[in-house]
């Protein structure tokens, strides 16, 4: 199953130190043992910190158990299959969202508008807002406001040139001003 983890830099998760390609361990239970990792690649972002983490794409296989916590599970096969970079990573949080629309959401994703904290937002609704400091990434989704399907993603980075700090950004990174805020 393809899912997403996060490490310490140098491939390191509580001080085990995992190899690229295939690790094994012996047991899976998602609240006492074997190798986590989520399916949702946002999930990634309640166990590890944003900004000094490394985010890599695996392969979870073996005994897999899951625990009912966000989309997190484990397994006993781990193949770690690439590491992405923050683009890539927010790319497959926003694809992943697209892919299952009707799934709880993350709670690192915010309803409408939300300011980037800790390096990043993203926001889902009808109409998406996002904002940010220099370096900050803004994922947005636009959601069908009937359906809820995922109409039309979007994600940059804080510039400075294309994109302003302290300023609101639509789907289309479109400045938002006036009375909306």
């Amino acid at each position: 199953m393809i899912a997403y983890k996060a490490f310490r830099p140098g491939l390191i998760c509580l001080g085990y130190q995992f190899v690229m390609g295939m690790n094994v361990t012996d047991k899976a239970n998602c609240r006492k043992n074997g190798f986590h990792s989520a399916e949702n690649p946002l999930d990634c972002l309640s166990y590890y910190p944003f900004k000094d983490s490394e985010f890599y794409l695996v392969d979870a296989g073996g005994d897999i158990d899951e625990d009912g916590t966000d989309s997190k599970i484990s397994c006993t096969e781990l193949r770690i299959l690439k590491q992405l970079n923050r683009k890539e990573f927010f790319l497959h949080a926003l694809a992943y969202m697209v892919d299952h629309p009707h799934r709880e959401w993350s709670s690192h994703v915010k309803a409408d508008r939300a300011a980037a904290h800790n390096g990043f937002t993203v926001v889902r609704g009808p109409d998406p807002l996002a904002c940010g400091k220099q370096g900050d990434y803004l994922a947005l989704a636009k959601e069908n406001p009937v359906n809820g399907k995922i109409e039309q993603i979007a994600l940059a980075q804080v510039d400075g040139e294309t994109i302003l700090p302290d300023v609101w950004y639509d789907v289309n990174f479109e400045k938002r001003t006036g009375g909306l805020f």
